[in-house]
């Protein structure tokens, strides 16, 4: 590229010198030594088994990769910790530490973490102007500083750059920023300008691959000095499994991305197949998708891609499987999903057992057994996985009928066990696959389905008079749920053995974080539906005991294990905290008198009007289909599920508007308002000689880095002494009125995915409404924004001045304040919202919270408090320490 000459090149290193220069051609960046990307790479970190992790960084290395991509970007990790002692270990393997190392995170501690600890020069996997341009500036100067080169992400306040314009205007405004605001050498910046999956069905999609081209063009002879790299394997997704068509792709992508100026990207080698040697027709049919020859190119390539196998071969249907044993024939089945011969080959395979529960027992059972050994080796994916079970439950449903005729009548079951998918989540194959074999082992199943709260949970347990409880989820949130589950069943006194299981939990997070909190009988870990029979047995057998004190020892090794390696936090004084608050300049014209003070509420909103205010993000999240929305719809395994159950969304939410399903009912409140330490008084009116209400705050209390404040709500109200008078906001919303019976009806109708959309589509129009109602008093109720304009995107994103903290949740996570919160707004009577007595809010479709104002306002988490600050907080509402501890327990340090 002519633009380069007149710059230096970007030189990298680790122990040795990397250029990037015309003369170095293409750099590959290796990807295994990251958490998000590779089963192996996290299972290894979070065993602690870092020599073998760096083995993956060694093999990458001698693959070819000339430099390696850290990310240590997982939930369970202490992320600054990990990559701190993964970069020191890769420091003292010359082997490895000879490639520059890429810093990569979504978390800024994290990448601040790994500038400390890499030699020579890196790169940090990145930055972008989503947060605006100040934290850009000082990300940027920061890394600056440290002397690495920096990726730069096509995205900005408004989102990811999805067209040639976007990505050009983005690259173009972050570039001048970098190079005239940072004096970041042009050089060192590297732009990814989004690499989007192409072929997915979507017409507005056909260009993502040559917009990408036409972008990197545009870079190299527009930006002086820049580079461009991208993930290449993104480009593909639409063809998940069909690996010919996979690598023929990246390399066609490859190839036109290096002709337009790409230099680097991350690269699978052993998903490329040589350029020259990719089957021409196959060729032609990709290259005009990448870019978008014709508009039939989609159909022209999935059709092709029916038509070859793993060597790119031609194929005809392959039906040779049907001449093995039918023991064969029935896992073949399993492990690829196949229904089409299941019922034929279960009455084959009755035939030759004396009962057809041995059928379940054995091959169907060892079929299973392979397909969760492939799951858990990531060599089967989920919808696999799913295919599988329909199959097993298609085979047992054929069986049932013979089971039955069996039974006697008189036959006493081997125990009792309740099943259930917790709160929050709907997933169910695994459990409904556990209950199935538990069934056949002549255990008592009762199965309360899915999205089940830890009272009925509870509740049943005893009503039953149940020997185990079995929780499943496969969402993380479900991790969460099952630990209050355990805590409820202690409160509950329950001595009823637990098992848990789904693919996000493990033995870690059980003995962690809910063996602790249940303390009355044993809680175990399930790895697949294959050992449930036998740890029911073990729990309920003669040998419990031993059973029990081996878990319980091992437990408490991994529970050691886990508190050894966690790393020491230090947490300061209440009085530090306090005297380390934010500190705001406070100015007559940051308070805003509301233009309406008092309670307002609403008896019937337009239900059409929130619409639009739907964020369906965490609407999948509720059917376990993560991924942001609308991109979610072109996922390369959960799109094509993720259209369909929009569709129907869309349509159920028709008739709810249309046909007034539900009603939605809210109460607000504007009120005057000043801080007194960290309570804020709310008064009756103007004159402020009344308290109506205090609202009790808590403030973060780890010790923090220089310069940061330790927070509480009570920091965004003007302080009584300051003279100023402020003011402060709470609302109650729902659209929960009138589901029950509409849920009632159908699960009458055995309609359970019905019932579940309605469900879920309420909790969305209940975050709408309070999202609506929230730009309401912004613009007029209490109007210091009269003239906000922002679609919902950025509503979503939260860009407007004020926020709306809910108590319960990070920055006031005092469940009690909701009491305080619904007596000011006499909430139960206006809007029929109740509070539960674990304080949760019936209709479950309904949302509270308070609303500040100030342009400093802004979320964050209290995080761990001492004690010291539980014992303040009870002194200032008057309960004693045992009542708020109660509360407040899993803030505790």
């Amino acid at each position: 590229m002519s633009n380069l000459h007149n710059l230096p090149p970007l030189k990298l290193s680790g122990l040795e010198p990397l250029i990037v220069n015309e003369a170095a051609n293409f750099i590959n960046i290796g990807e295994r030594t990251n958490v998000t990307g590779s089963r192996k790479f996290l299972r290894l970190i979070q065993e602690e088994n870092y020599e073998e992790a760096l083995s993956v960084a060694l093999e990458q290395v001698e693959g070819g990769a000339q430099i390696i991509d850290v990310n240590m970007d997982e939930g369970m990790l202490d992320g600054v910790e990990a990559m701190t002692k993964f970069l020191n270990l890769i420091a003292s393997e010359p082997d490895i530490a000879r490639v520059p190392i890429m810093v990569d995170s979504s978390k800024w501690e994290i990448i601040v973490a790994g500038l400390k600890c890499i030699q020579g020069k890196g790169v940090v996997n990145s930055i972008s102007l989503k947060e605006g341009e100040e934290n850009f500036i000082y990300q940027a100067k920061t890394i600056k500083r440290f002397g690495a080169a920096v990726i730069v992400m096509a995205f900005d306040e408004n989102g990811q750059a999805d067209s040639y314009e976007r990505r050009v205007e983005i690259c173009k405004r972050s570039y001048d920023i970098l190079v005239e605001k940072v004096k970041f050498p042009p050089q060192d910046i590297i732009f990814d300008p989004n690499i989007f999956p192409v072929a997915t069905g979507m017409e507005e999609h056909n260009n993502n691959a040559l917009d990408f081209f036409r972008a990197t063009k545009w870079i190299r002879e527009n930006l002086p000095g820049a580079h461009v790299s991208g993930g290449v394997s993104n480009v593909s997704f639409s063809f998940r499994g069909n690996n010919s068509v996979r690598e023929a792709m990246h390399s066609a992508f490859l190839y036109h991305g290096i002709q337009h100026g790409m230099d680097m990207g991350i690269v699978n080698p052993s998903m490329l197949e040589v350029y020259d040697d990719i089957d021409k027709e196959l060729l032609t049919y990709v290259e005009d998708v990448l870019l978008n020859r014709r508009p039939d190119a989609t159909e022209r390539l999935l059709d092709f891609a029916e038509t070859v196998k793993g060597d790119g071969k031609k194929k005809e249907k392959d039906l040779s499987w049907r001449e093995t044993t039918v023991e064969k024939r029935l896992e073949h089945a399993l492990v690829k999903g196949i229904v089409e011969f299941i019922e034929e080959d279960t009455e084959e395979c009755r035939q030759k057992f004396d009962r057809p529960i041995q059928v379940i027992e054995g091959p169907l059972m060892d079929g299973m057994n392979v397909v969760g050994d492939l799951f858990g080796s990531g060599k089967m994916f989920l919808p696999q996985v799913v295919k599988s079970a329909r199959v097993m439950k298609k085979a047992v449903a054929y069986l049932l009928p013979y089971i039955e005729a069996e039974k006697d009548g008189v036959q006493s079951a081997a125990g009792k066990v309740l099943m259930a998918t917790v709160k929050g989540d709907v997933h169910d194959i695994g459990k409904n696959i556990v209950g199935v074999v538990l069934g056949c082992n002549n255990y008592d199943v009762i199965d309360l389905g899915v999205m089940v709260s830890a009272e009925k949970i509870i509740e049943t347990a005893i009503k039953e008079n149940v020997d185990v409880i079995g929780l499943s989820g496969l969402i993380t949130p479900s991790l969460d749920e099952m630990v209050t589950v355990a805590k409820e069943m202690q409160r509950a006194d329950l001595k009823i053995p637990l098992m848990i299981g789904g693919a996000t939990t493990s033995r870690v997070h059980t003995a962690v974080k809910i063996e602790e909190n249940y303390q009355n009988d044993q809680t175990v870990h399930v790895l697949d539906a294959s050992r449930s029979v036998t740890v029911v047995e073990s729990l309920l057998g003669q040998r419990k005991a031993d059973y029990v004190a081996n878990v319980k020892a091992e437990y408490k090794k991994l529970r050691d294990h886990h508190a050894k390696n966690r790393g020491r936090k230090t947490y300061l004084p209440l009085t530090q905290a306090q005297a380390n608050k934010m500190n705001i300049s406070w100015k007559a014209e940051d308070v805003y008198t509301p233009k309406q003070l008092g309670v307002h509420h609403f008896e019937d909103y337009s239900l059409e009007e929130l619409v639009d205010f739907i964020d369906w993000t965490p609407f999948f999240q509720t059917w376990e289909l993560a991924g942001p929305f609308p991109r979610i719809l072109e996922d390369e395994i959960v799109g094509e599920a993720a259209t369909k159950l929009y569709e129907d969304a869309r349509a159920m939410l028709k008739q709810i508007v249309d046909e007034k399903w539900l009603q939605a009912k809210a109460v607000f409140g504007l009120f005057p308002a000043n801080t007194v330490g960290d309570d804020i008084e709310i008064y009756k009116d103007e004159t402020r000689s009344e308290v109506l209400a205090v609202q009790h705050t808590l403030r973060q209390q780890l010790k923090k880095s220089a310069n940061a404040d330790n927070l509480a709500l009570s920091d965004f109200v003007a302080p009584k002494e300051s003279g100023l008078e402020d003011y402060i906001g709470a609302f109650v919303v729902t659209t929960g009125i009138g589901i029950d019976e509409r849920v009632k009806a159908f699960e009458a109708d055995h309609d359970d995915y019905n019932s579940i959309m309605l469900k879920a589509l309420a909790d969305r129009l209940a975050e709408a409404f309070a999202e609506k109602l929230h730009q309401d008093v912004r613009r007029e109720h209490w109007g210091y924004a009269a003239n906000e304009s922002l679609d919902n995107e950025a509503l979503i994103k939260e860009k407007y001045q004020g926020i709306r903290p809910a108590p319960g949740y990070p920055a006031c996570p005092d469940h009690t304040e909701k009491e305080t919160l619904f007596e000011l707004l006499n909430a139960t009577e206006l809007t029929g919202v109740s509070l539960t007595e674990s304080l949760a809010m019936l209709p479950t479709a309904s949302v509270s919270g308070w609303y500040f104002a100030h342009p400093q306002a802004k979320y964050f988490g209290v995080g761990k408090i001492t004690e010291e600050q539980v014992q303040s907080i009870a002194d200032r509402k008057g309960k004693s320490f045992e009542e708020m501890e109660k509360w407040l327990r899993p803030n505790l340090s």
